[in-house]
């Protein structure tokens, strides 16, 4: 158990993160295992053949994430992978930066790192750290890019409701139902791990609070000097990340784009190339691709490539017009979360 102390300074200045770069490495550990749940198998089901067909070396960045020895409780990620960020919401470039720029001081490990990967690290830490960054850009496209508006939506639904707590009753119904390995009393916040103990104090630095999809069923801690004192945690309703209705056509939708495409634009509840999605709809390969042009123009869908494939996916704004459409109201910013949770 830790034992988080935070005086008056250190609530003042408690805020809320979104890390795309910890999303990244964090996924990185559900692919090594630490799903033993399989919260997260229709994402692994897709991603696994997409990135073995790819011609990347991904162990610069697979090396430094520990396998879960015998639960997903098991392991520590080297914090000079992913640092907390320093704004609300900055880009995998911002945050790759920063690890590029890692001073040679921070670069230490936890076990299970091979010694070569270490020894590489500290022999010439600008080339190595260039490289995982140069990794982690790649596996993040390849992985990542195709679900982050779907992603983000549920981190941003999160920290909104978290807001909406600490508005109506502080510090203590913020922290109530964040997590039950958080508890809150008397000006501790009380954090249950299973191999550190003791007290820390934050003095004065304050809380950085992160909602990570890819968290759940662990509290991540980062604590120690000199990165801002953080907790990666689950967000609400991360059970449902993955769940798919029917694909069915707004009527509204239709009378705006056309048929053809507010069919493409429904259909896109996961990446898919144009092949697939010309086999799903009916539509020629080539009024698939023509189309989908039309809608990536105006912004509604996005093109990732995954080996010889091209993946399109909606982006945070066609997701919201596919939404809107789909209940007949405009998207609500007050809207509250689904309580479900995984």
């Amino acid at each position: 158990m830790i034992d988080i102390e935070l005086g008056l300074e250190d609530v003042a200045r408690t805020r809320f993160a979104i890390s795309p770069l910890w999303e990244a490495v964090a996924s990185v550990r559900v692919l090594k295992g630490a799903d033993e749940h399989g919260l997260h198998r229709t994402w692994v089901e897709q991603v696994r053949p997409r990135l073995a067909a790819a011609d990347v070396d991904l162990r610069p960045l697979f090396d430094l994430v520990p396998v879960p020895a015998r639960s997903p409780w098991s392991g520590r990620v080297p914090g000079f992978i992913c640092p907390p960020p320093t704004t609300p919401l900055p880009s995998l470039d911002m945050e790759l930066a920063t690890v590029r720029a890692t001073p040679p001081t921070l670069l230490y490990t936890t076990a299970g790192v091979p010694p070569e990967r270490l020894a590489a690290l500290r022999a010439d830490p600008a080339a190595e750290l260039g490289r995982l960054a140069d990794v982690l850009e790649a596996y993040w496209e390849l992985a990542l890019a195709p679900y982050w508006p779907r992603i983000l939506t549920l981190l941003e639904d999160d920290i909104r409701y978290r807001a909406g707590r600490l508005v109506e009753g502080g510090a203590h119904r913020l922290f109530a139902d964040l997590d039950p390995q958080v508890t809150w009393a008397g000006g501790t916040l009380r954090l249950e791990h299973r191999t550190v103990r003791g007290a820390r104090r934050l003095g004065g630095r304050g809380l950085l609070l992160v909602p990570s999809a890819f968290a759940w069923p662990r509290v991540f801690s980062v604590l120690d000097e000199p990165w801002q004192p953080s907790l990666r945690y689950p967000p609400r309703a991360v059970g449902t990340l993955w769940r798919t209705r029917p694909a069915t056509v707004s009527d509204a939708l239709a009378g705006v784009l056309g048929r053809s495409r507010a069919t493409l634009l429904t259909e896109l509840t996961a990446p898919a190339s144009t092949t697939a999605l010309a086999r799903r709809t009916g539509l020629t390969p080539g009024g698939v691709s023509q189309h989908l042009t039309a809608l990536r123009t105006a912004g509604l869908v996005s093109a990732h490539r995954a080996g010889r494939e091209v993946l399109y996916a909606r982006t945070r704004p066609g997701q919201i017009v596919v939404e809107a459409a789909g209940s007949g109201q405009p998207p609500s910013a007050d809207r509250a979360p689904t309580t479900d949770r995984a």
